[in-house]
C-alpha cells in the first residue's frame, strides 16, 4: 500500500565485509589520523549524538572554528556526493578530506600513514584484507568509506509503519505525514528524506536576508565547487533520517530547534507561513523518523555502546 510513497523504509541489514567494517571502525575513531594525536572522525561525527557534534560549527585541532555544519555521517551512503557543496563524490573521496584539512584534523597523509605503520595490528590487517596495496592512503579511505557505509539507521517508527505496522504512528503524525508530502517531499525525498538533490536556499524568500548578517564565502554552497552562477546558494538537500538529534540546523547551524527549522524552510522554500499546529504536526512526524544503530534507539545510544 505504500509503494507510490516518497519514502522508502530502510534495509534492515547492509552486506558488507565484516572485517573491513571494523578495520574502517577502528580507524574513524582513531585520533592518530589528526595532527597532534588529539582528534579523530568521530570528534565531529559522534556515533552518540546523531552521528554529528551537535554543534554550530565543526571546531577542528587547536580549538579552531569551520566555516559550516557537520553533517550527520549517519545514512551518508545515500547522499548524491558527501558535503554541503557535493565536493566529494562518495564517501572514501570524503574521509580523505577532514583529515589533511589544516582547519578540521590539521594532518599530512604521508605523515598518517606512517604514524598507521609502526602499530602491528595495524600493519597485518591491511596486509590480510589489502593485499595487493597494502596501508596506504587509499585503503585508509577505503576502509574508512566501508565503515559508514554500515551506519544505516533502520527500523524507526516511520519505518515500522511503512512495513505495514499501522499503529506505529499516531493520528497527528500521520497528518504531519500528509502535510510533509505537501510542502517538504518535493526536495526531502527517497530512503533517507533527502541528499539527492542541490536546492536553492531560499527559493521564494531571501533566506540570508532572514537569517541577517552578510553572506559568507560557504554560503555560496555549490556556486563554490562548480564557478557556475546558476549553482549560488544551492546545497545538497539533507538527510532528515535522525533530524531530532542533528541540531543544530541547516549548513549555517543557525537554527537549534526543529519547529523554528520548519517554519523557515515553509517560508523561504515554500513561501508559506505554517500555523503552529501545522508546524507540529510535521515536527511529531519528523520525531518518527529516528532509527537504530546495532539494534539500538539512536536516542539511548551513549558513547560506551559505540566502545
Amino acid at each position: 500500500m505504500f509503494k507510490g510513497e516518497p519514502v522508502h523504509p530502510l534495509p534492515l541489514t547492509v552486506d558488507l565485509d565484516p572485517e573491513k567494517v571494523a578495520l574502517g571502525d577502528k580507524l574513524f575513531h582513531d585520533r592518530m589520523l589528526s595532527g597532534d594525536d588529539t582528534l579523530n572522525c568521530a570528534f565531529c561525527h559522534d556515533l552518540a549524538r546523531g552521528g554529528t557534534d551537535q554543534a554550530r560549527v565543526a571546531i577542528g585541532i587547536r580549538g579552531q572554528e569551520g566555516p559550516i555544519n557537520s553533517p550527520t555521517v549517519y545514512n551518508a551512503m545515500y547522499n548524491i556526493a558527501q558535503f554541503w557543496d557535493g565536493r566529494a563524490k562518495d564517501l572514501q573521496e570524503q574521509a580523505a578530506g577532514p583529515v589533511a584539512n589544516h582547519v578540521e584534523m590539521g594532518a599530512e597523509w604521508d605523515k598518517v600513514i606512517k604514524k598507521l605503520n609502526n602499530v602491528e595490528h595495524y600493519r597485518d590487517a591491511f596486509a590480510k584484507l589489502y593485499p595487493e596495496e597494502g596501508l596506504t592512503q587509499s585503503t585508509v579511505t577505503h576502509a574508512i568509506a566501508v565503515f559508514e557505509e554500515s551506519l544505516v539507521t533502520p527500523n524507526s517508527r516511520f519505518d515500522r509503519y511503512l512495513r505495514g505496522e499501522q499503529d506505529m504512528l499516531t493520528e497527528d503524525e500521520k497528518d504531519g505525514y500528509d502535510l510533509f508530502k505537501t510542502h517538504c517531499a518535493s526536495c526531502h525525498f527517497g530512503p533517507v528524506l533527502g541528499g539527492l538533490s542541490y536546492e536553492k536556499m531560499g527559493l521564494k524568500q531571501d533566506y540570508f536576508k532572514l537569517r541577517g548578517g552578510e553572506p559568507t564565502e560557504v554560503d555560496n554552497g555549490r556556486f563554490n565547487v562548480t564557478g557556475q552562477e546558476k549553482d549560488r546558494h544551492f546545497f545538497k538537500a539533507p538527510v532528515l533520517r535522525n533530524i531530532e538529534l542533528t541540531y543544530p540546523y541547516f549548513h549555517d547551524g543557525s537554527v537549534n530547534d526543529l519547529a523554528e527549522a520548519v517554519r523557515i524552510m515553509a517560508k523561504v522554500q515554500r513561501g508559506k507561513n505554517l500555523t503552529d499546529n501545522e508546524t507540529a504536526k510535521i515536527v511529531a512526524f519528523l520525531n518518527t523518523l529516528t532509527g537504530e544503530y546495532q539494534g539500538k534507539p539512536l536516542t539511548q545510544l551513549t558513547i560506551e555502546d559505540i566502545k
